[in-house]
């Protein structure tokens, strides 16, 4: 559930199903299903069995191999409980291993003894792993991002005009892509350069956008579109025109809330990466 959420899914809009005994697996103790809360109904995203020893069991018995393991901690643990306690987990185990083992179509007397051996491994520190499986869909956790980033604001358009704008708010660790690079105006050869640079200077680290076509505006509201977190422009004050004090910064626009800083380029890919990792 917390990977989930680190990816952009609160936990708001996930749920847990717990499947009822009449809906488990023969092989199951238990499953439980993680939930995402669609716009059409709540769908699995994820299904996880606690298999027991069902995997490793049967390909011991088929195998012929052995395929416990030994347990130092689960050796010494075992000496020192009192005798009463000891008798209770063995019996506990000795029943559950029974009715697995009978359930799954070995022979009552072979069971038995199947059974008897098991529990009399815990004394030596010797016992089946069990298997925890989880079973994710990858296509519907991408529609579950999806439905969860989609969004529409009102923002002013390059006229000051509030005009509906279409976010895509991916998480900057699964957006697509992380960034968009824009020289402020693509007629002045020494604002582009210094966005292909920038450009360059990003790409080895993360996903990068080039965009210099059309109105500085449309651009940003592009990217919004596309889901990218980021947007870093290359401007006048970038070239020093405005004063030394500014010359080697961009501005570095932040998709969800529009707010823009002034960054010194050395520091762009420590700071976006410690944003999109």
């Amino acid at each position: 559930m917390r990977w989930y959420e680190s990816i952009g899914l609160p936990r708001t809009m996930l749920e847990e199903y717990w499947q009822k005994p009449e809906e488990l697996a023969h092989y199951a103790r238990a499953t439980v299903d993680i939930l995402f809360k669609f716009p059409f109904g709540a769908q699995e995203l994820e299904g996880i069995a606690a298999r027991s020893d069902f995997d490793l069991s049967q390909h011991e018995r088929f195998s012929g191999k052995p395929l416990r393991v030994f347990d130092e901690e689960l050796r010494a643990a075992w000496a020192k409980l009192e005798e009463s306690k000891q008798k209770d987990l063995s019996k506990r185990y000795y029943d559950a291993r029974f009715a697995y083992l009978t359930r799954t179509g070995v022979p009552a007397e072979r069971a038995a003894e199947e059974a008897k051996e098991d529990a009399a491994g815990l004394a030596t520190g010797n016992y089946l792993p069990h298997v925890i499986e989880p079973s994710a869909g990858v296509d519907r956790l991408i529609l579950a991002l999806i439905c969860q980033a989609y969004s529409e604001d009102q923002a002013p358009d390059d006229k000051g005009k509030l005009e509906t704008r279409v976010v895509m708010r991916f998480h900057p660790r699964v957006a697509p892509i992380k960034v968009a690079v824009f020289p402020l105006l693509k007629n002045r050869p020494e604002l582009v350069r210094q966005a292909r640079a920038v450009r360059d200077l990003l790409r080895p680290h993360m996903t990068v956008s080039y965009d210099e076509v059309g109105a500085i505006g449309r651009r940003y509201r592009r990217q919004d579109e596309a889901g990218t977190p980021f947007g870093v422009t290359i401007d006048f004050d970038t070239l020093g025109e405005k004063g030394p004090e500014l010359k080697d910064t961009v501005t570095l626009r932040d998709r969800d809330t529009m707010k823009q800083a002034r960054v010194k380029i050395d520091d762009l890919v420590g700071l976006l990466l410690e944003k999109v990792c």
